[in-house]
C-alpha cells in the first residue's frame, strides 16, 4: 500500500510534464522570436532604455501590474494570484562591451561606447538575453494557468548586473518597499560549460565578494638613458604585480578561497621615457566578508610600501564596484533542487562547486532576502564536447560564446517554473 502514493506522484509528473513539453512547444515560436531580438539589440549597463521598453512591454501585454524606471531602467511587474506567499524572479538585461564573433546570422552588429569613452563592439555574451526570455516564458506560463500558483510573484529586470550597480539602484528606489516584499528570490544564470537539459545547483556560497581596484603609482619621469635620475612608475608597477601575489599566497589562510588579478597596466609614451605615473587595474575576489577586508587593506599597505621604498610619492589606490557574495540559503535552496529533480529528472540536476564570478542578485541576502540562484546548461550536447574534445569552450563574456538558445529556453522555462512553485509550497 505503501508504494500507491508515489506511483501516483510519479504518474502525475509525467503527466505535467508532457503538458508543459506541450505548451512549450505552442511558445517556443514567440519566445525565440523575443530571443532572437534581444540578441540583436543589446544595450551596456545604465543604458537598457530600448531593452526595458521592450521588457514592459511584454509583461504589460500578459495583463501584469507593471512600473517601469525603478533605480533608472530597471522594470517591475506583479502577479496577484489572491493570498499566499510572495515571491520574486529576477533577470538582468545589460549586456557587454565586446565584439560579437560567432558568425550567427542573428549576430549583433550594434556599436557603442564604452564608460571610457571608447568605441566598442555590444554584445551579450553573459546570457541576460536568454535570462530575460526565459523570465518572460515564466511569467507567461503563470498566467495562462492560475490553479498553479496562489499568491505574489513580483518579476524583475534589473539593470546594470556588470557595472555592479542595478540592483543596489533597484533597492534604493524601492524594490522592497514599494512593491510586495518577498519572502524568497529565484533566479537562473547560463552556463557555457554545461549541456541543454541540465541544471546546475548549490547551497551556500555561489559566486564570490568582488571589488575593482585602480591604483596610480608615480615617480619622477625622466631620459630612459638616465634612469638614476628618475624614479621609475613603471618598475615600481612591476614589483607591486608581484607584491600583490603574496597577499594570497602568504598572508590568507590557503583554505580560504580568493584571488588578486591585475588585468590592466598602463603607463609611458616611449622607449626612451620614464613616465611620471603609471596605473593598475585588479580585481579583487573572496568570499567571506572577514577575508575582504584583509584583502583590501594588504593591497593598499602593499602599494603604500612599493613606493616607500623607491622614495616615491604616495599612491593612490581606490576601490570601486563592490559586489557583495552570492550565498544560496541553505533550505530554499535544498526545496527548489526538489522541484527541479520532479520536472527534469534527477539526472539533470547536478551539484555544482563555487564560482569567483560577481552576481549583485546576493545584494538581497543582505536585506534578509532568501534567494536562490541556479546554472542552467546551454551548450548542446554534441556541440560541447566537441569543443571540450578541441579543449575550446569559449566561456561567459567570450566574443564566441552562444548558446543553443531554443533548448536552453525550454529547460529554463521550465526550471524557472518548477523552482517557483516548490518555493511556494514549502512550509
Amino acid at each position: 500500500m505503501r508504494c500507491l502514493p508515489w506511483t501516483l506522484l510519479v504518474c502525475l509528473s509525467s503527466v505535467a510534464v508532457a503538458q508543459d513539453e506541450a505548451w512549450m512547444q505552442q511558445h517556443a515560436p514567440a519566445l525565440g522570436s523575443l530571443y532572437r531580438h534581444l540578441h540583436q539589440h543589446p544595450e551596456l549597463s545604465f543604458h537598457e532604455h530600448a531593452t526595458a521598453a521592450r521588457m514592459a512591454q511584454e509583461l504589460k501585454a500578459l495583463g501584469l501590474d507593471v512600473t517601469e524606471r525603478v533605480g533608472g531602467t530597471g522594470v517591475v511587474a506583479v502577479l496577484r494570484r489572491g493570498s499566499g506567499p510572495v515571491g520574486l524572479v529576477r533577470a538582468d538585461m545589460d549586456a557587454l562591451p565586446v565584439a560579437e564573433e560567432t558568425g550567427l546570422e542573428y549576430a549583433s552588429k550594434v556599436r557603442g561606447e564604452s564608460a571610457e569613452g571608447r568605441p566598442v563592439g555590444i554584445m551579450h555574451a553573459c546570457g541576460h538575453d536568454l535570462h530575460m526570455t526565459c523570465l518572460v516564458g515564466a511569467a507567461k506560463w503563470f498566467v495562462q494557468h492560475p490553479e498553479a500558483f496562489t499568491g505574489t510573484l513580483v518579476f524583475q529586470l534589473q539593470p546594470a548586473e556588470e557595472r555592479a550597480g542595478g540592483m543596489k539602484a533597484m533597492l534604493q528606489d524601492g524594490l522592497l518597499t514599494r512593491f510586495p516584499r518577498p519572502q524568497w528570490a529565484l533566479a537562473l544564470h547560463t552556463a557555457h560549460d554545461m549541456a541543454t537539459g541540465h541544471v546546475g545547483i548549490r547551497s551556500g556560497f555561489a559566486m564570490a565578494n568582488v571589488d575593482s581596484c585602480d591604483i596610480t603609482v608615480f615617480g619622477k619621469g625622466g631620459h630612459g638613458a638616465a634612469p638614476h635620475l628618475t624614479i621609475d612608475p613603471i618598475v615600481q608597477a612591476a614589483q607591486l604585480v608581484l607584491d600583490l601575489q603574496t597577499i594570497v599566497s602568504r598572508e590568507i589562510d590557503p583554505l580560504e578561497a580568493c584571488v588578486i588579478t591585475v588585468g590592466a597596466i598602463e603607463g609611458g609614451n616611449k622607449h626612451n621615457i620614464v613616465p611620471n605615473q603609471c596605473h593598475l587595474q585588479a580585481t579583487v575576489r573572496s568570499y567571506t566578508a572577514e577575508v575582504r577586508v584583509k584583502m583590501l587593506a594588504a593591497i593598499e599597505r602593499k602599494a603604500k610600501a612599493v613606493a616607500t621604498s623607491y622614495g616615491a610619492p604616495e599612491p593612490k589606490v581606490v576601490f570601486s564596484e563592490h559586489t557583495p557574495a552570492l550565498r544560496n540559503h541553505d533550505a530554499l535552496t535544498a526545496t527548489v533542487k526538489g522541484g527541479l529533480v520532479v520536472a527534469l529528472g534527477a539526472a539533470n540536476v547536478r551539484d555544482i562547486p563555487p564560482a569567483m564570478v560577481a552576481e549583485d542578485f546576493g545584494a538581497l541576502y543582505a536585506e534578509n532576502v532568501p534567494l536562490c540562484m541556479f546554472r542552467l546548461g546551454t551548450i548542446a550536447p554534441d556541440r560541447l564536447a566537441k569543443m571540450q574534445a578541441a579543449g575550446d569552450v569559449p566561456v561567459l563574456h567570450s566574443s564566441r560564446y552562444w548558446p543553443d538558445y531554443e533548448a536552453a529556453l525550454a529547460t529554463g522555462v521550465r526550471a524557472l517554473v518548477a523552482a517557483v512553485q516548490a518555493a511556494a509550497a514549502a512550509k
